[in-house]
């Protein structure tokens, strides 16, 4: 008789409740160590990084076929195991690899070191990347926090919250960049501060 085995999906901050168990978790590939003995796949989600680890290479081969960069898109499945020196405490033992959405060419900006080492022209220019960065992901958490605690201290006392409109009628900023757009016709500028 076959039983099934139950897979959890989980985000990585909830590893901890899962030891022993087999879990699913979807993230972006964030680097890929193979080193011959030992390799090590590190996947981050919105939430923070697990490692998967293996001695078996061909456990990656859904990585390594293609030649997969990071920031390609996954899913990871295994055994949460309790490993003080890895990422977190926490580790996937006998990984299971699924590419959802792959990503074959270099990244512009490498977001899997601990500083992000680009000049801000091509920082802006990828923006999207390089705030996947978990420094950057820190930061936004940190201002979404505190946001969100002004919301509700003010709401808790009978504030309304209004929307205003984010564009301006002429550029009001000095020494920075104006983003300029057609507003029925006339130029607008959106507002920077």
């Amino acid at each position: 008789m076959h039983t099934a085995t139950t897979v959890h999906e989980i985000r990585t901050t909830e590893l901890a409740a899962h030891v022993g168990a087999t879990v699913r978790i979807r993230g972006w590939l964030h680097t890929l160590r193979l080193l011959g003995g030992v390799n090590f796949a590190v996947v981050r989600d919105g939430w923070g990084v697990v490692q998967a680890v293996t001695e078996d290479e061909a456990d990656f081969a859904p990585l390594t076929a293609l030649n997969l960069q990071p920031e390609t898109v996954l899913a990871l499945e295994g055994t949460v195991v309790a490993n003080a020196v890895a990422p977190g405490g926490y580790e996937l033992h006998a990984p299971r690899v699924e590419v959802i959405t792959p990503v074959v060419d270099a990244l512009p900006v490498l977001i899997s070191k601990r500083e992000i080492k680009a000049a801000l022209p091509n920082m802006l220019d990828h923006a999207v990347t390089v705030n996947r960065h978990p420094a950057r992901r820190a930061v936004f958490r940190l201002a979404a926090g505190v946001m969100a605690a002004f919301r509700a201290h003010l709401t808790a006392r009978g504030f309304t919250e209004i929307q205003t409109p984010k564009i301006v009628a002429s550029a009001t900023e000095s020494g920075a960049n104006v983003f300029t757009l057609d507003y029925f016709g006339r130029p607008a500028y959106l507002a920077q501060s």
